[in-house]
């Protein structure tokens, strides 16, 4: 903490906190959930306060950081966060010791680093550090007899990574802003995930499909059922088959030839349970299982960990904690979980000895457990009346996939056909048979709409050399089909097998790439937005060896070692060095660079008759004359698919159109700049209120999220995110309903009556 931020705590005054008789103890959380379900753990000789987060940071509108002073870092109270730092300190007085119990991890530590040395000067008891992995009575009490200190090397971890991504933004953003638009960020893990999505895009874009065909023979035998067998070799060699030219010519062949069974080979597949959850596999899991966004599964989770109120059992932590690389279960969750099979499942599907997964080497932190039950007897049905719909999803999810670990393998009988004619051509026919569940029977995959296989079957009585007839053939046409887009899963899945952030900031990093628009999301897949590119190709051009894959994660794992002795300043020291190398040399690009966000529109100016170029604004994308700053002629650009508007301008009866604004779409007068009438952008619906005759209109939020309100608000405050839709609604008859698709259908919701309804 620097001085002034020091001299300045100990010259104001503090508000009086009123001690309570009996409480001794102090503990300090982040949460208030958190504080709420300790205090009724703990009881009498305790106070529990929450933090709500950092109280220290650093300043938010600069730099805040003496690169020339070993990146010594300036930190200061945070606006707003006074009132509850006092509070802290006053209550800290008051206490024999203070445990401070944030939260287990790199941000948590800072966070108590920060509080320790904002109470220190004012009291002189012992501050000690604890750390609560799971929020259960038992788990709370044994941590807090076997306090510690603050872990420094992990402060040092979150302190390294809070300079670096903060030298990054504060040096790279203002590049940006120049040569594309002002308010446009870049930071340095964001900027390699965009690079990914949009190197994505451009596989795609190149993409030439290639022509393929197979060929389905269906074959019966004496007492046996048809089946069906693909083309798998001709005159002995794989076959491959590009056109529809060459099918012609092997189906005469195949149509000519007598066929029998030349070989049929049974084996036996097991399939393993996965390990238990960590921070990455959740989120992936609960994207492609549960169509949860990775910012809703770790708020869920979240929920899940402080506590849930379940009756008469009041606030109980249902989940350890969620952020977790580390796939390590205590022995004593290990005894419960097979207790839990031994008792309501079948002995053969309990394994013989307790199963253990082993982290792989350098890859975690090992002082926390995976994500786990803390009490597997907390069965997802026991506690489904006291969750909500997604909180029961997502603890349904991780309670089974934790019980499945301490289950038998599940078993498959497979069975592939062979069925030729003895001289090079072959069909292979093959299928597996569920034999044993096993871990399946909790855990199914959510292939198959969650069977794990599809169960096909070869026709029983098959032998070998037994003639059959070909009934018919069946070619079909194919085309290789390009990667696919990625989705948050599949995002996630590769930002953690590259080594690229860590699995606790993913959330923020896709919620900036979203809220800055540098990427849409359609049917779950991440499309680059046209400022998106442009934002990437400027960083790629002018910090090669900076946002790219193979440096970042050397960064990650630099930044990693840290907490095991690793100096910060030296990792610092050896990413500054040739950052700040690259950004000199763009220094003296930035007008170069600035040329190559901006496109010819092929007119010219009407004013000077320069020619038109596209540019870039706070607003989007607009037409603007190459002779500026001479000339400052500029145009909005017009939707490609005309929107026809039969609106008449207020204030000159002329002509409307539809422009984009700051908080959404709007009707502006064609006659802009000589006439500014404007009108609200309606969607065609009438507003549901009674009483109301207002029309819905577009709106955006202030992070521009788009939403649907009244255009009589401020009188009328009916307000959706869902879009509106043609009713009537089936209670009460409303004109208007409100639609959002959703993983299982369509939702339906009526404002009017609160009816809600889905298809």
């Amino acid at each position: 903490m620097n001085k002034k931020t020091s001299d300045s705590n100990k010259t104001k005054k503090t508000p009086k906190l009123n001690s309570k008789s009996g409480n001794n103890d102090l503990v300090i959380v982040e949460s208030p959930t958190k504080a709420r379900t300790l205090t009724r753990y703990l009881g009498k000789g305790y106070r529990v306060l929450a933090s709500g987060g950092h109280i220290i940071d650093l300043p938010p509108k600069k730099f805040g950081v003496d690169i020339d002073k070993n990146f010594k870092p300036e930190y200061e109270l945070l606006r707003g966060r006074k009132k509850i730092a006092d509070t802290l300190a006053i209550a800290a007085r008051e206490s024999s010791s203070v445990y401070l119990a944030t939260d287990p991890d790199r941000e948590g530590e800072a966070i108590a680093w920060h509080i320790s040395r904002y109470i220190a000067p004012s009291f002189k008891g012992k501050i000690l550090r604890v750390q609560f992995h799971e929020i259960t009575k038992k788990a709370i009490l044994e941590s807090l007899k076997v306090p510690g200190d603050i872990d420094k090397n992990k402060v040092d971890a979150q302190q390294a990574r809070r300079v670096m991504d903060r030298i990054v933004g504060y040096k790279v953003s203002p590049l940006l802003w120049k040569t594309v638009a002002r308010g446009l960020s870049a930071g340095r893990v964001q900027s390699v995930a965009l690079r990914l999505i949009c190197e994505r895009e451009a596989e795609i874009d190149v993409f030439v499909p290639i022509e393929y065909w197979t060929i389905d023979g269906n074959f019966k035998g004496e007492n046996i059922e048809p089946f069906i067998a693909r083309l798998t070799k001709l005159d002995g060699n794989k076959i491959e088959i590009p056109s529809k030219k060459e099918v012609d010519q092997i189906v005469k062949r195949l149509k000519a030839t007598s066929y029998s069974v030349i070989d049929i080979k049974k084996t036996q597949k097991k399939r393993s349970p996965y390990p238990p959850y960590i921070t990455s596999t959740l989120q992936q899991d609960a994207g492609r299982r549960l169509g949860f966004t990775v910012k809703r599964t770790m708020s869920i989770a979240q929920q899940l960990y402080e506590g849930v109120e379940l009756g008469s059992k009041g606030q109980t932590g249902l989940i350890t904690y969620m952020r977790t690389d580390s796939i390590r279960v205590s022995n004593e969750a290990i005894t419960s979980a097979r207790d839990w099979v031994a008792s309501n499942l079948t002995p053969e599907h309990l394994t013989a000895t307790p199963r253990v997964f082993k982290n792989k080497k350098g890859k975690s932190q090992d002082a926390h457990e995976a994500i786990r039950p803390t009490d597997v007897s907390l069965t997802p049905e026991k506690v489904k009346n006291h969750l909500t719909p997604e909180q029961f999803k997502l603890y349904d999810l991780i309670w089974r996939r934790f019980v499945a670990t301490q289950m038998k393998e599940a078993v498959f009988n497979v069975t592939t056909v062979i069925i030729g004619d003895g001289k090079g051509i072959e069909f292979n026919a093959s299928g597996q048979t569920l034999m044993f569940s096993g871990f399946l029977t909790i855990y199914a995959d959510v292939k198959n709409n969650g069977n794990e296989e599809n169960n096909i079957k070869v026709p029983k009585g098959l032998r070998v050399k037994m003639s059959l007839e070909l009934l018919k053939l069946d070619p079909a046409q194919h085309f290789t089909q390009p990667p696919p887009r990625y989705t948050e899963a599949g995002l996630v899945k590769e930002l953690d097998e590259l080594g690229i952030g860590r699995p606790s900031t993913y959330s923020s990093i896709i919620s900036t790439l979203i809220d800055r628009k540098y990427v849409d999301r359609e049917k779950r897949s991440f499309f680059p937005t046209e400022l998106g590119k442009t934002v990437n190709s400027i960083l790629v051009a002018s910090f090669p060896d900076i946002f790219n894959v193979k440096f970042t994660a050397d960064m990650e794992e630099q930044l990693d070692n840290i907490e095991t002795g690793g100096k910060w300043q030296t990792v610092l020291d050896d990413f500054y060095r040739p950052f700040n190398e690259a950004l000199l040399a763009v220094e003296g690009r930035k007008d170069e660079l600035k040329k190559t966000t901006m496109q010819p529109v092929g007119r010219n100016c009407p004013e000077c008759g320069e020619e038109l170029m596209y540019r870039w604004g706070k607003l989007g994308r607009f037409i603007s004359c190459s002779g500026f700053p001479k000339c400052k002629y500029t145009e909005n650009i017009e939707p490609q698919e005309p929107i026809e508007v039969k609106d008449k301008c207020p204030k000159c009866g002329g002509e409307m159109i539809v422009r984009d604004g700051r908080y959404g779409r709007f009707l502006g007068c064609k006659s802009y700049p000589e006439c500014k009438g404007i009108l609200p952008f309606t969607t065609g619906y009438k507003c549901p209120k009674d009483g109301c005759e207002g029309n819905i209109v577009e709106r955006k939020s202030k992070k521009g999220r788009l939403f649907y309100g009244c255009d009589k608000y401020p009188d009328c405050k009916t307000t959706s995110w869902d879009p509106p839709a043609k009713g009537p609604c089936p209670e009460c008859g409303a004109e208007t309903i409100f639609e959002k698709q959703t993983k299982t259908g369509v939702k339906k919701t009526c404002l009017k009556c609160g009816w809600k309804g889905e298809e």
